[in-house]
């Protein structure tokens, strides 16, 4: 990393990757994200801020021992972008995407793009990987 700006994006994604893990920090949560967030791959909920916390909130409590990591960055500083790869792990004890409780140990991936202004995640994109979790009730 060799400037301010790609370590400043690339402290701000690991933090916001680490929001998933369980215990989920609500404080860290609203300094992260802009008022005027969009949710690009809103499915099922609104496309704002608030609809992405119920979104992070529903996950954890369906997996409440997640714990997430960034696999990948790549960073645009220029353009203030960063694409992360991401894994996490948890035990099923809720339904959750209509299955479940599995109580089986469920990884999930993803992939985000994440756009940034003022310090703050103002629009994301994202495709997930849960199908282990969508194999068995």
């Amino acid at each position: 990393m060799s400037n301010p700006e790609t370590q400043a994006l690339d402290q701000l994604v690991r933090q916001w990757i680490g929001l998933w893990s369980v215990p989920l920090d609500w404080a860290l949560f609203d300094e992260l994200h802009d008022d005027g967030f969009e949710d690009c791959a809103a499915v099922g909920r609104p496309s704002d801020k608030h609809g992405f916390a119920q979104g992070v909130k529903a996950l954890a409590e369906a997996f409440p021992d997640l714990q997430a990591r960034v696999e990948d960055l790549v960073i645009d500083a220029a353009a203030w972008k960063v694409a992360v790869r991401w894994s996490a792990s948890g035990t099923n004890r809720l339904r959750y995407l209509g299955i479940g409780p599995t109580n089986r140990r469920t990884e999930i991936r993803g992939i985000e793009i994440i756009e940034v202004r003022n310090g703050k995640v103002t629009r994301r994109w994202g495709e997930w990987d849960i199908s282990g979790h969508r194999q068995g009730d």
